[in-house]
């Protein structure tokens, strides 16, 4: 078995509400930076996992996406998964 190191980023699905970036987006102007628009906020979230390849891998990371780890309803997600190497 191999330890792999997997990146998922969380966000919206197009047309879903994101209050949270729309009060960020209210809020920046009044702090001095008026030259930003189309604030979005999502997450990121980090874990390693041992798995026989990266497929594996990434096909249990999907998995725990659909399950717990993102509201597949409202939000899209990529998953990113790389071979741990030893030092």
């Amino acid at each position: 078995m191999t330890m792999f190191a997997a990146r998922i980023e969380v966000s919206h699905l197009p047309g879903i509400a994101d209050p949270q970036g729309a009060t960020v987006e209210r809020a920046l102007p009044a702090l001095g930076f008026t030259n930003v628009a189309a604030v979005h906020i999502g997450k990121t979230i980090r874990l390693v996992l041992e798995a026989p390849d990266a497929a594996a891998a990434e096909l249990q990371v999907a998995e725990m996406c659909e399950r717990i780890l993102a509201n597949p309803v409202i939000e899209h997600y990529e998953i990113t998964v790389e071979e741990l190497v030893e030092a």
